[in-house]
């Protein structure tokens, strides 16, 4: 009997921190014309990687660090995953789909439309958050 409670007790607290998880990190759902989105920019044109290193060194790095792991000084108060760039999963997404997400934002991520207002500049920082893979 007791180790049915214990199990029971178990289970439930599974389930509710499963259920927060999924309900503090919903999908990022990316309009398909975004997906399909290709960078205008050339990723090796050297001013504009060094203009995008130093726009990621302004706007990203309090919140997804120096090499992109998440593990900025802002990263530990954000209550959603910051997100790892050097991932797989992350280098998985399109080029449109990054643009997307940095220029709408969403929850905790802002959106740089306005911060960043310059779509160029945009394209430049998603070649730079390409080189930050693993």
């Amino acid at each position: 009997m007791k180790n049915l409670k214990l199990f029971s007790i178990i289970g439930l607290s599974a389930f509710l921190l499963l259920s927060f998880t999924v309900l503090v990190q919903k999908k990022w759902d990316v309009p398909a014309k975004y997906k399909s989105m290709k960078n205008p920019t050339d990723a090796k044109d050297k001013e504009g990687a060094n203009e995008a290193k130093a726009l990621y060194a302004k706007q990203c790095v309090s919140c997804h660090g120096k090499k992109g792991l998440g593990d900025g000084s802002k990263a530990a108060d954000l209550k959603g995953d910051v997100g790892d760039f050097t991932a797989g999963a992350f280098q998985k997404q399109t080029d449109g789909e990054i643009f997307y997400k940095m220029t709408e934002g969403k929850d905790e991520m802002p959106a740089f439309k306005k911060k960043i207002a310059n779509d160029e500049d945009r394209w430049l920082l998603v070649n730079y958050l390409r080189t930050l893979k693993k």
